[in-house]
């Protein structure tokens, strides 16, 4: 069997925050891909301004590196389950992968995820363990504890004899041992591993052509892009192909551009060949799974999985008293194609049409996948309302089931029975427990994902910020009966239009949190905060000071107000009942009730009120 030696294929796979993107900067500084003058930033691979600022990767990225005769082709992956879908398809595409783990974390939910998409796949595996000068750094417990991770999944015996190397990714040193002082500053250990270790590509590029498309991607230039690898054979540009698609239908396209990637840039190339991952474009609706082969011999390869939605949310055009002040996008036909040209490349999306044709149903993989769209939006310059997160029910032999996730989280011990009680509450049950010397408690739950939904915000705050809290999707199971996991709380409503005074805030602030700042500009309908108890409550947030020419003893005291709740895109989402929206703009978010006339609010309430009585 001939074999491409100049070529080996990785995907890098980790959970988030343990390094993987830091890494891959750091390979492609030490390898012998980019000219000396060229200046390589943080993280250069999360090229997403979103991706920069939380520090997470959203969408795959490919990159290549020369070492030496060898090219490496490295993919980065996201290592958020809500982007799992992305990482199963990765799997197909390379031989081997790079298993980051931090020194002082360990394994996490995100890693066993990953892992076991790279297991299934009977893949060759590296483990990197990072960040090995970090103070509390432990080496050797956290190799036992892949090696038992490796071990629950069911790895085979060539997969339990993964090497390991040391590295920290910031400081460019690596080593083969877990000693830090042993740290030099070279990656060599690594791409040496990679290339003694990762499987060389089959060459059989003299047979029939098979390439089968991962990943999207889309220009307005030349449409859409499949993303892939060459399994078998050779392409080239003009060539006539066929594409196999889902359906089993055939088609056939002529091959316009072929673009490979080295460093950080995809460069047109005319010819690629088995083991080569490439992009390739000249058919619109080109898709995940399908495989383009030879028009002579049209062999497709065996489908690929896409993860279902999980979790749904009604998008609105936004028609509040304050639309169109500050958003470019605010119409339902501008929103409509801006979300139908998101499905060209995020294949776990799903966007159906309503009744209401200002309204769809927008499905995604979890809460964050969902909220990066809605931001993504809101930075292009859109307007749009959304609605509270909803889980998608299924049946699953023949009975009615939710999606179920498993939960990790570390805390201060303290507030261990704070945690439980409260994830109890929430359904979920207690699988495992752990304490560690230094204080810290480690608890895994199984819970229904609409327990989760609004959880992080009220775990953060009993953790006093403390807590870490991961999850991931586990599987569907029956339907939890006669449960709503809904907000507790009430909220504090503005009854009139106008600017939020000190004075109305004062006189109001002891019901409950209040989350707008004295001069904000309100309408009626508009949340101003929560209420301490369970009911909503309208109250007059814009009534100024009666003026008078006699002082008030005490009046020169200085006005004491709370400092607001200020909540993040995602915290407004949680927050919502099943009658609010969030308004999401350019300049603002704010949450408003669906109905925002205060009296007919009122008597729909009495209404549903009554209805649940009968």
């Amino acid at each position: 069997m001939k074999l491409r030696e100049d070529i080996r294929n990785i995907a890098i796979i980790a959970h988030v925050d343990h390094g993987k993107t830091t890494l891959v900067n750091e390979l492609l500084k030490q390898s012998d891909t980019l000219d000396e003058h060229v200046q390589i930033e943080d993280r250069a691979l999360d090229s997403n301004a979103i991706e920069r600022e939380r520090g997470i990767t959203i969408l795959s990225k490919n990159t290549a590196v020369r070492y030496g005769d060898k090219q490496i082709n490295i993919l980065d992956t996201p290592g958020h389950a809500d982007f799992g879908g992305e990482v199963e398809r990765i799997m197909r595409m390379v031989d081997g992968v790079l298993l980051v783990v931090d020194a002082f974390e360990g394994t996490m939910p995100q890693t066993r995820f990953v892992l076991k998409k790279a297991l299934e796949q009977h893949l060759t595996p590296i483990v990197v363990v990072n960040k090995i000068d970090r103070p509390g750094a432990r080496p050797s417990e956290v190799v036992d504890e892949v090696l038992d991770l490796f071990i629950d999944l069911g790895a085979d015996e060539d997969q339990l004899e993964f090497p390991v190397v040391y590295v920290s990714a910031l400081n460019g040193t690596s080593s083969f041992s877990d000693d830090p002082e042993d740290q030099e500053h070279t990656m060599k250990p690594v791409f040496d591993t990679i290339v003694d270790t990762i499987p060389a590509p089959v060459d059989n590029s003299d047979e029939p052509l098979q390439f089968q498309v991962a990943l999207l991607d889309y220009n307005d230039f030349v449409g859409r892009i499949g993303i892939g690898r060459v399994f078998r054979g050779k392409i080239k540009v003009g060539d006539n192909v066929s594409v196999l698609k889902l359906d089993g239908s055939k088609k056939n396209f002529r091959v316009t551009k072929l673009f490979g990637y080295f460093g950080l840039k995809r460069l047109e190339i005319n010819e690629a060949k088995a083991g080569d991952l490439i992009a390739i474009s000249g058919m619109e609706d080109i898709f995940v799974g399908e495989t383009v082969a030879d028009a002579e011999h049209p062999e497709a390869l065996p489908i690929l999985r896409i993860d279902e939605p999980t979790l749904q949310m009604t998008f609105r055009t936004n028609d509040s008293p304050f639309a169109g002040k500050e958003g470019k996008f605010v119409t339902s036909r501008q929103l409509e194609q801006r979300l139908k040209t998101e499905l060209h490349t995020d294949v776990s999306l799903r966007v159906e049409d309503t009744d209401d044709p200002g309204a769809w149903t927008v499905s995604g993989r979890g809460e964050l996948h969902l909220s990066i769209l809605i931001e993504t939006l809101r930075r292009e310059g859109f307007e749009l309302q959304a609605s509270r997160p909803e889980v998608i029910y299924k049946e699953v032999d023949g009975q009615l089931s939710e999606p179920f996730e498993t939960v990790q989280i570390d805390t201060p011990d303290e507030y261990t029975g704070s945690v439980i009680d409260s994830l109890s509450q929430r359904k979920g049950e207690m699988q495992n427990m752990e304490t560690t010397d230094n204080g810290q408690t480690r608890l895994t739950f199984i819970a229904p994902s609409r327990g989760l939904i609004g959880y992080s915000t009220e775990f953060l705050s009993m953790t006093r910020g403390y807590g870490i809290m991961n999850h991931t999707f586990s599987s569907y199971m029956p339907v939890i009966k006669n449960w709503n996991p809904g907000r507790r709380n009430g909220t504090l409503v503005s009854i009139n239009s106008g600017k939020v005074t000190t004075y109305a805030i004062m006189a109001v602030q002891d019901r409950g949190l209040i989350f707008t700042d004295p001069g904000t500009e309100v309408y009626e309908g508009m949340i101003i905060g929560q209420n301490s108890r369970d009911n909503d409550i309208s109250v007059n947030i814009t009534r100024g000071r009666n003026q008078t020419n006699v002082r008030a003893a005490g009046s020169e005291d200085i006005a004491k107000v709370k400092a607001p709740l200020h909540m993040s895109l995602e915290e407004s989402l949680e927050f919502l009942n099943e009658d609010e929206y969030c308004e999401i703009t350019p300049e603002s978010i704010r949450l408003r009730k669906q109905i925002l006339n205060t009296n007919e609010r009122e008597k729909a309430a009495k209404r549903r009120k009554m209805s649940g009585r009968k």
